[in-house]
């Protein structure tokens, strides 16, 4: 668990199915859910001087305990939640849920085996947050995919919840040889990979508080060209514009220090100078 400064529940969850070849969309989940939590705190969450937790679930953790560490995090009283779930989707045997594959599924039990995407919603929904927002780097073999590529109905209709906002990237998998050149969750092209670099370098020309609304563009196009390289398409989902959970863009205060040399601990400071601490109600 990593403290910072802000207002922020913020759990990552990249869960990593195992040795099962069918699973292996999941396989860098793991590392992906690592470079996140390594990201977003830096450039995140100036909310005041509440405390803030950053909680990475182990990879291979059962379904039970990243259900517990959600949990846990939503009792807690604050400004936002903001999780994170990378790996690969399966769906129960009627074809209407979906769950992310956990460790040492076998395609017998791995819905059973996985967390339910309805128990995770749920979950930030009743939270004891103000608002949340649901960061997704995903993918999904051919059955699940085309039942999510139906239009919004069956498990298509999951991906939206007028109470949990949705950020991320969906994206096709196919195992064995044709799946070598996929873009997997946490890998290079992918959601999280992006998202990242985004928040590395900030965003040109941006104000130097930002929302997800207004990082999106410079993440999808960080994400299009792995999409054309790979010859696969996915499911961008677009965070919605509003809410009050707010980005320190890194851009803006080196573009307004251009050709000097300052530390990060500077570069933060004057962020805080001219980004409000405490953002205003919509």
């Amino acid at each position: 668990m990593v403290e910072t400064s802000g207002g922020v529940e913020l759990v990552l969850i990249g869960a990593d199915g195992g040795p099962e070849r069918g699973f292996g969309g999941s396989a860098l989940a793991g590392r992906g859910a690592e470079v996140l939590a390594r990201a977003l705190p830096p450039v995140a969450f100036d909310s005041g001087n509440r405390a803030s937790r950053v909680t990475v679930v182990p990879p291979r953790a059962d379904a039970n305990t990243m259900l517990t560490v959600l949990r846990d995090a939503a009792r807690r009283d604050g400004r936002w939640l903001v999780v994170a779930l990378l790996g690969q989707l399966v769906t129960d045997p009627r074809g209407r849920r979906l769950a992310l594959v956990t460790a040492d599924s076998t395609p017998d039990n791995a819905y059973r085996r996985g967390l339910a995407w309805d128990w995770v919603v749920s979950t930030m929904v009743h939270g004891g947050q103000e608002e949340s927002l649901l960061l997704v780097d995903l993918v999904a073999a051919p059955p699940v995919w085309e039942a999510l590529a139906d239009g919004d109905q069956g498990p298509a209709e999951l991906l939206a919840h007028s109470r949990v906002p949705l950020w991320g990237r969906v994206g096709p998998w196919t195992g064995g040889r044709r799946g070598r050149s996929a873009i997997l969750p946490g890998g290079e092209g992918s959601f999280g990979w992006a998202l990242g670099r985004v928040l590395e370098r900030g965003v040109p020309g941006a104000p130097a508080s930002v929302g997800p609304a207004e990082t999106h563009p410079a993440v999808a196009a960080e994400l299009a060209w792995g999409d054309l390289a790979s010859g696969t398409g996915a499911r961008l989902l677009v965070p919605p514009s509003g809410g009050r959970l707010r980005l320190r863009n890194r851009a803006a205060v080196r573009g307004a220090l251009a050709g000097l040399s300052v530390s990060e601990e500077l570069l933060a400071v004057l962020w805080r100078e001219s980004a409000p601490s405490d953002p205003a109600s919509d």
